[in-house]
C-alpha cells in the first residue's frame, strides 16, 4: 500500500540523518573546527520530488536517496566515501553518487563497508554518447525493485549462476567497451545483460513480470533496425519496469526518434512527446520501414527523454529549476 510505502520510506529517511549525524560528530570529535557551528541536534525538514516516473523502473530512488545523503553531507560537512551510506537506501543509489560511468564493487567483507561504487570513467569521457528513454508507463510498478531482488536470491538458481559466472567477466568487457568507446560491444553486452536480468526475474518464483507487450516490441523494433543496417546502431536496457532505456550515437538520434514515432505514434507530435535535449525531424526511408516488422501500436508510448551522461548530485542555483519553492514545498505536482 502507498501508506506502508511512506513508512519504508521515513524510516530509510531517519537512517540517513542518523549515518550522517553520526559522521559528523565523528569529525568533530576528531578535532575538525568546521564543525563546531553545525546544529547537529536541529531537526530536518525533507521534502523529495520527481520530474520524472517514479517507482516505474526508471532509478527514482537510487535517484532520491543519492541527492538526500549528497545534501545531508553538505549541510553537515561530511566528505569522504558516502556511496556506501546511500547503498543502504536502494542498492543503484551508491552509482548515483557520482557522474558519467559508474560501477558497484561488490566487496568482500561482511558488514558491506566496501560494497561501495567507483567512477569508471567521467560524464565528458563520451561525448557523442545519447540516451533515450522511452516511456511506457508511469504507472508505479506492482513489485518493487527491492522486494523483487530479495525474492530473486531466494528462489532463483539462474540468478546464482549470473552472478558468479557471468557478471565478473561482463563488468571486465563492459568497462572496456567504455574506455575504447566502442559502441558496438557496449550495445551487445548492454542488451545480453539486460536480457538475463528478465530472464531471472521469469526464473524466479512466483515469476516477476516487469516487460509488457510494448516493451517487447521495442526489444524487435530495435533488432531489426540493427539488422537492417548491418551493425548495432542503438541499444536496449530495461530495469525492473517496462520502460525502455536507449543507448546510441548523437549522429543516429534523429532518425531513431523517428523510427519510434512512426512505430508508436503519438497522441499528438506536439513538444510534449519530446523532451530534453533537442531533436531535429528526418524523414523515414521505406526501406527502413520495411525492414522494421513490428505493427505499429499507436500511443504504446507516453513520451521520450533525450538526454546523456551527466554529473552526480549538486546543487541547482538556477530558482526557474527548482522543484520545491522556499517554503521547503513542492511547487506545483509533477
Amino acid at each position: 500500500s502507498e501508506i506502508c510505502e511512506e513508512l519504508k520510506h521515513c524510516s530509510v529517511y531517519l537512517f540517513f540523518v542518523w549515518k550522517v549525524r553520526r559522521l559528523a560528530r565523528k569529525r568533530r570529535s576528531d578535532g575538525d573546527v568546521s564543525t563546531e557551528s553545525l546544529g547537529l541536534s536541529h531537526k530536518v525538514h525533507i521534502c523529495s520530488v520527481n520530474n520524472f516516473p517514479t517507482a516505474a523502473g526508471l532509478a527514482s530512488s537510487a535517484a532520491g536517496y543519492a541527492c538526500l545523503v549528497y545534501t545531508l553531507a553538505r549541510l553537515y560537512g561530511v566528505e569522504g566515501e558516502l556511496s556506501e551510506v546511500a547503498r543502504q537506501g536502494s542498492g543503484s543509489a551508491c552509482r548515483s553518487m557520482y557522474g558519467g560511468f559508474v560501477q558497484w564493487r561488490m566487496g568482500e567483507r561482511t558488514d558491506g563497508k566496501d560494497s561501495v561504487a567507483e567512477q569508471v570513467e567521467a560524464e565528458s569521457h563520451w561525448p557523442e554518447l545519447r540516451v533515450l528513454i522511452l516511456v511506457v508507463s508511469a504507472e508505479r510498478k506492482p513489485v518493487g525493485s527491492t522486494a523483487g531482488m530479495h525474492t530473486s536470491v531466494e528462489t532463483s538458481l539462474l540468478l546464482k549462476h549470473r552472478a558468479d559466472s557471468v557478471v565478473p567477466g561482463r563488468m571486465t568487457e563492459m568497462i572496456s567497451a567504455i574506455r575504447q568507446r566502442d559502441f558496438a560491444a557496449f550495445g551487445e553486452l548492454t542488451m545480453k545483460d539486460s536480457n538475463q536480468f528478465h530472464a531471472t526475474c521469469l526464473d524466479t518464483y512466483p515469476p516477476i513480470f516487469y516487460l509488457n507487450d510494448v516493451s517487447h516490441r521495442i526489444i524487435r523494433m530495435v533488432h531489426c533496425y540493427n539488422a537492417h543496417y548491418g551493425h548495432t546502431r542503438v541499444a536496449y536496457t530495461f530495469d525492473a519496469g517496462p520502460n525502455a532505456v536507449i543507448y546510441t550515437l548523437e549522429e543516429h538520434v534523429d532518425e531513431f526518434v523517428q523510427v519510434v514515432k512512426h512505430f508508436f505514434p503519438p497522441e499528438n507530435n506536439g513538444g510534449q512527446f519530446l523532451k530534453g535535449l533537442s531533436v531535429s525531424p528526418v524523414s523515414l526511408s521505406e526501406e527502413v520501414k520495411t525492414a522494421i516488422a513490428v505493427e505499429p501500436t499507436p500511443k504504446g508510448i507516453s513520451y521520450i527523454i533525450n538526454t546523456k551522461a551527466g554529473p552526480g548530485p549538486c546543487m541547482v542555483e538556477e530558482p526557474s529549476l527548482h522543484l520545491l519553492g522556499a517554503d521547503g514545498l513542492p511547487k506545483q505536482t509533477v
